[in-house]
Parts: C-alpha cells; structure tokens; sequence
C-alpha cells in the first residue's frame, strides 16, 4: 500500500505539473486544481481501482470531475498512472486532447463526460452508479464537485434520487475552499452544509482536504458505507503557493513570471513515487442474447396517439434487450412508458418531477453501455437544455420521448404544450429529430432510434389520429414521405404529427375545389435531405404550404426554409400566438394550422 508521505510527494509533483502547465498555457485554473492535489493523490494512487491500459473496462472504478474546470489536475494523475502519455504542455492548445474543460473523444477515451458546465457531474455519477447496480458491478463512482457548484439545484436532485435508490457506490467529494470565481461562496461554513447533506439522506464526513491520511480514511469509510455518501473536504485555494493561497481574485488566472520561478523553485527536486495502480476484480455479468423484437400490429380502423404507440414500442424493444432501460419523470401514465413500469420493472427507472437530474443520469446509464429511452412532456425537456448540451458534447447514446407536443393537447393550456422543443433538439450536436404521425410510423422510428448513435428525439402528440402506415412502409434517416401526389399538383402541402392529419384533410377539401396537391410527411426532421425535397416540389407545382404545431424559429418551416432561398411562392403556419386553454380543434384553428387554414392559405397561394 502507498505510503501517506509519497502520496503527498504525488500530490505536490501534481501541483508543479499544473503550474507548469497553465504557465505554458497562458490560462487555466489553476488554483482550483491547487486545492484538490490531495484529494487527486489518495483517489487515483491509493483508493481507486482501475486498469490503466483499457479505459472501457467495466469493472474500473469511475471518476467524474464535476467542477471541470480543474481539469488539468486531472490530466497531470491521468499521465503519472499511466493511462495516457500526451505531453501536459500541450494543455490547451487546437491539436491537443488536453482541452481547457474535459471532453471526451476517441483519442482520449479517459474522460467520460464533458464536465464544466457546473452542477451536472453529480447526475451523471448517480447514472453509472445505478448501471453497476442493476449490473450487479462491484466498482465505485466518485464525483469531484466544488463548493460554488453546491449551489446548483440539479446537485439536490440527484442526491435525493440517489438515496432513494440506496447507491452506496456513489462517492462524492465536495473541495470547499470557500472560494468562487468572484468572492466567497453562498455558504463558507462547513457544518452548514453536512446538516444539509444529511437532511437529503447522505452519510456526510467532514475532513481536511490537506490531510492525506485524513481523505483516505474518509474514502475507506465511504466504501464500506450502506449510504451513498459525501465527503466534504475543507481546502485552501491556490494551497501550495503562500503568496496566493486563499486569495480572492486568482479564479482562472496564471501566474507572472516572478511567481511562476519562486513556485517553481519550491516544487523542483520533487520525483513522483513508484506507484502502484490496484487493477480491479474481475467480475463477469451476465450477458443477454436477447429475443426477436416483437411487432405491434394496428387495426387501421382504430386510431391511435403516437403517445401510446411509444409504449407499445418501447416495451417490445426492452423485451428484446435487458441493457434497455426506460426512464421517466413521474408521468409514465402519459407518455406511455408505463407499458415498460408495469411489465418489466427491472427495466424502469421512476426518475420523479426533476428532469435535469433524468437527462444527466441517462447520460451516466448510457456511459456504462445501457440502451436508454427517457420520457417526459415536450415543454418540460426545455428545464433540462443544458444538461442535454452537454450530453451530445459527451458523444452521450440514448433516445428521449417529448410527450403532448403542440397546442394540439388541449385544455391544459400553454404552460403544458411543447412549442420549442423541436429548435431545442435541432440546435444539439450530432443529434437526431423524428416527428411520427401515426402509429406504425412511431414503432418504425424507434427501433431506428435503437441503431443509431446520439442524442435521439422523438415528438409524439396526445390525440388519437388515423393509422396511415403499413408495416411494408420504411422509414430512412433523413428522409420523408409523400403520402399523395399526381402530375397535376399545383402544391405541396407539408406536415407532420397532428398537422400532417390537418394536411390530408385540406387535401380532399382541395380536391373537391379540383385543386390538386400533394402532401408530405416529415418524420424527420434532423438530419434531412433537402435537395430531393426540393426536386420534387419543382415538379409539383413549386408552390409549398408548411404547417407545423410549434413556433415559428427553429420549427420545420425554419429548417426547410433556411435551405432554400430561390423559392418565393411559400406559406409558413404555425404557432404566432400565445396559445389558450381549449379543446384541440379550437386551438387548432385558433392558430390558423388547421385543415381549413391550410386551405385558404392554399387558394391564395395558388391565385
């Protein structure tokens, strides 16, 4: 076992390194990183245990450096475990994976998650720690957070989660040093925040984070600890260097030249320790082969709401797949993800009314290869942006499910109608946006959602609607459907969810005005193929109506539209009014995107 004395000489080589580093930089934070050197020290050289060679071991005990803006202490432990071997100079700069906050990437296969957005590593932490649970994995999650983060109210929703769940494999540590980026933190005193700690179920411990032999007594604690627990670790910020140690206004600036040579000097005849790294037990899980996905068939007579057809699919998948799990925000009854709740429990994760928290844990689920689908109401997924930010920046794999979309839910009025939600999962990197319009559409979308990688999205809506699909009927990424069309077009009528409907309708009421159009399903709206849109549009009249039940900016009309400059014959409806409390048809009409707008805007369009 490593000695107390070389695991602070490992400490102090791991503050020269940063200064060195963020020195070299020109930027960096670096007396956020000073304050946790021993924290760093006893958790990678002495308590954790992972294989350096393989990142993707499943066994390997966790880290999540939730206050990512010390990431380059993270990399200095990183190099001297020998998981990786860049040069620490690079820090910072355009060819180097040391980037200024952690992100992950296929050459840097350590880091996880993109931390740095703060009060997030927590949600995520809890994720991976219900993955080794269900998994029946012995390793340990342990989250760095600072004290400025524990203002974050997404940091209280994954603590109340994880002790309902009883995740004594989470492991948080908290660097109090008093200090933010402009002057003292909310809350300075120490017993404060353990009262707070333990009101949320947490075995808290209190201890100098200065103190090597003092950490590593609290981290055998927390090991053995039938709690989920969090070690709150009073530091010094900038600890190391006396002339900036617990100073204000040193967040994120680097030493001058003078001190950088004094600090230097101090930290110069240092050597890091032979150490040893502890590899984990092996412990095989148990693999899965998996049955065939089971098809719902509909009756075409019966309609249906894409809403329930969502249930009906996600449970056929997750009998097909024991890695599926569904998550939802205590409002599985409408979404449909009950349909998983009630028929394979050990597949369900109750994530309760904090959608923050339920985005952050599917991305630490989805770390720990779980396929997961989470479900809540489209409007309450735009709470959770920035955790959804920052799982694409993670290359995060999982399917979310925004429910009762649109103005087209009716009596519950504005504040329940998902009307930004499509711009919100448009603006992501790398993600991918279906809107089914029926039935056999929504089951064909999600087991597409099940192959590919990303942020997934899938919009369903509350009302019943027709069957219009056919199992013969396929479903590419990018794509769309034309669902009428002849070679006397004089338009193009273009939908998707409930307007699609509304589009099909104005289609017959057109043609008994012997006006004749096609019509076109968007399923999906990221990516897309603009160009066989277009091509086809020229040879139908070149003339387009698009209607959607959302805002106009960042909507399908925006996407379309954006993508084509020369067409000038063209009419966008969708939501430009705050919407109201009111059955679906009235609001319908209330927003002029209903059949009958559809065919006035039409004629005028045509004369």
């Amino acid at each position: 076992m490593t000695s107390i004395n070389n695991l602070q000489t490992a400490a102090n080589v791991l503050r020269r390194d940063v200064i060195e580093m963020t020195t070299q930089a020109g930027s960096g934070h670096l007396t956020s990183c000073l304050s946790c050197a021993e924290i760093m020290s006893a958790l990678f050289f002495h308590t954790m245990k992972y294989d350096v060679k393989n990142p993707s071991n499943e066994n390997n005990d966790e880290f999540i450096l939730s206050k990512g803006h010390a990431a380059p202490i993270l990399y200095a432990a990183l190099k001297h475990a020998g998981c990786i071997n860049d040069n620490l100079h690079t820090l910072r700069s355009l060819n180097s994976p040391l980037e200024g906050h952690p992100i992950p990437s296929e050459k840097f296969k350590w880091i996880k998650v993109a931390t740095g957005s703060l009060g997030q590593g927590l949600s995520i932490g809890l994720g991976m720690a219900l993955a080794g649970k269900i998994s029946k994995n012995n390793f340990k999650v342990y989250t760095l957070l600072g004290d400025s983060e524990i203002a974050e109210g997404s940091v209280y929703e994954a603590m109340q989660l994880a002790e309902y769940y009883k995740l004594n494999n989470l492991i948080a540590i908290v660097d109090v040093n008093a200090l933010g980026q402009t002057g003292e933190t909310m809350n300075t005193h120490i017993e404060n925040y353990k009262k707070r700690m333990e009101g949320f179920g947490w075995e808290a411990i209190f201890i100098n984070g200065h103190d090597i032999a003092e950490i590593i007594f609290a981290l055998k604690k927390a090991n053995s600890s039938k709690k989920p627990v969090i070690i709150l670790a009073k530091t010094v910020k900038g600890k190391g260097i006396p002339l900036i140690e617990g100073k204000n206004g040193w967040h994120g600036r680097v030493l001058s030249k003078d001190l950088y040579e004094q600090a230097k000097e101090k930290f110069s005849n240092l050597s890091f320790p032979s150490i040893k790294i502890i590899k984990p037990e092996h412990n095989s899980t148990k693999k899965f082969s998996g049955n065939k996905t089971m098809v719902t068939t509909y009756d075409p007579q019966v309609e249906i709401s894409t809403r329930e057809a969502y249930g009906y699919a996600i449970l056929n998948l997750a009998k097909a797949d024991s890695s599926m799990l569904v998550i939802d925000a205590e409002v599985s009854n409408s979404t449909y993800a009950e349909t998983v709740k009630n028929n394979l429990p050990n597949q369900f994760i109750e994530a309760f009314i904090a959608e923050q928290n339920m985005i952050g844990m599917a991305l630490g689920l989805s770390k720990k290869n779980k396929n997961v689908f989470a479900s809540t109401f489209a409007a309450f997924l735009t709470r959770a942006h920035d955790q959804l930010r920052m799982a694409a920046y993670s290359h995060g794999n999982f399917s979310v499910c925004g429910s009762h979309a649109g103005v087209s839910i009716g009596e519950d009025g504005v504040s329940q109608m998902g009307l930004e939600d499509i711009a919100l999962f448009r603006s992501l990197y790398n993600s991918t946006v279906f809107y089914p319009s029926d039935a056999v559409s929504c089951n064909k979308l999600l087991e597409q959602c099940k192959k590919l990688s990303g942020i997934k999205y899938i919009r369903t809506t509350r009302s019943k609607t027709p069957i219009i699909y056919t199992q013969k009927d396929i479903f590419p990424v990018g794509d769309f459907k034309i669902i009428k069309k002849s070679d006397r077009d004089k338009i193009v009528l273009i939908g998707a969810g409930i307007t699609l409907h509304e589009s099909l309708k104005a289609y017959e009421e057109l043609k008994n005005k012997n006006i004749s159009a096609a019509v076109v399903d968007i399923y999906c709206i990221k990516p897309f193929n603009h160009k066989k849109l277009f091509d086809f549009i020229e040879k139908h009249g070149n003339k387009i109506i698009i209607v959607e039940d959302h805002y106009e900016a960042g909507g399908i009309g925006e996407m379309i539209l954006a993508n084509q400059h020369s067409l000038k014959e063209f009419k966008h409806l969708c939501i430009r009014k705050l919407p109201h409390s009111g059955k679906s048809e009235e609001l319908l009409d209330y927003e002029w995107i209903n059949a009958r707008s559809i065919v006035d805007a039409s004629t005028k369009l045509i004369h």
